[in-house]
Order: structure tokens, then C-alpha cells, then sequence
């Protein structure tokens, strides 16, 4: 394994292969240094896209919402929501649940998602940053 890298930056992919090959002892240093960077390091904000803006068809099928949402919240990692919109997609298909209810629901979780994943990175929905002050309106 090549350890060079001409000054560029690893991928995460390169990392863990790196991490994956250390022993015990040097992996413990490596996560001791990181969790040092860490906490002498700003806060680094992901930029977080705004969701795509991908118009609800008249007709639609919940395999279609589900296709639309994953393309409208792309940012969203899709496993974090899959679950919950799989555990609804049964609803509806084996349970009879009524089709636009269900496909409201999930468009609720992606908007869930999103919003989440905005708080863990001090942002708000219009993408500035939270300072964490209250409004006293």
C-alpha cells in the first residue's frame, strides 16, 4: 500500500484502509491525534443543498414518490429514511392504506430528514447558520 500522497487530501476510503492495516497501538494514537485536531479545529459546516425542486405529480405511485423524494433530497443519506418509507409502502400495497395518505407521510419523513440533517450541521432551513439564539418575539 502506498502511503504517498503528493500533498492532496486522502479519501475516506484511503483512510480506513490505512487505519485497517495499523495495529492496535497505532490506531489508538491515530483516533488520540484526531480527537486532538478536533477539538483545537473551528467547527467545519457541511454545505447542505436545498432540496431540488421536483413538483408532486397529479397520479403518482408510492415506487414513484419515493423515486421523486430520493431525487428532490438527494443530501439525505436514503437509509436513514428507507426503513420508514418501506415499513409505508407495505402499508399501502399489503394493508390497502390509502395511497395519498401514505405518500404524504413520506414526503413528511424526507422533509424530517432534511431538517435533521440541517440541525446537525447548525444550519436552518434557509441555510444560515444557527447561533443557537432564541427569538424573544
Amino acid at each position: 500500500m502506498s502511503t504517498e500522497n503528493n500533498g492532496e487530501l486522502k479519501s475516506s476510503d484511503a483512510l480506513i484502509e490505512l487505519y485497517e492495516a495499523m495495529d492496535d497501538e497505532r490506531k489508538r494514537s491515530l483516533c488520540d491525534f484526531a480527537d486532538f485536531l478536533y477539538a483545537k479545529a473551528e467547527p467545519v459546516c457541511k454545505e447542505i443543498p436545498v432540496p431540488q425542486d421536483v413538483p408532486r405529480p397529479p397520479q403518482e405511485s408510492v415506487v414513484g414518490a419515493v423515486k421523486r423524494l430520493k431525487t428532490k433530497y438527494h443530501m439525505v443519506e436514503s437509509m436513514t429514511v428507507f426503513s420508514a418509507a418501506s415499513a409505508l409502502m407495505t402499508d399501502h400495497m399489503v394493508k390497502g392504506r390509502d395511497l395519498v395518505e401514505v405518500i404524504d407521510e413520506m414526503e413528511l419523513l424526507f422533509e424530517d430528514a432534511y431538517e435533521k440533517l440541517l440541525q446537525a450541521n447548525g444550519l436552518q432551513a434557509d441555510g444560515s447558520q444557527n447561533d443557537g439564539a432564541q427569538d424573544s418575539q
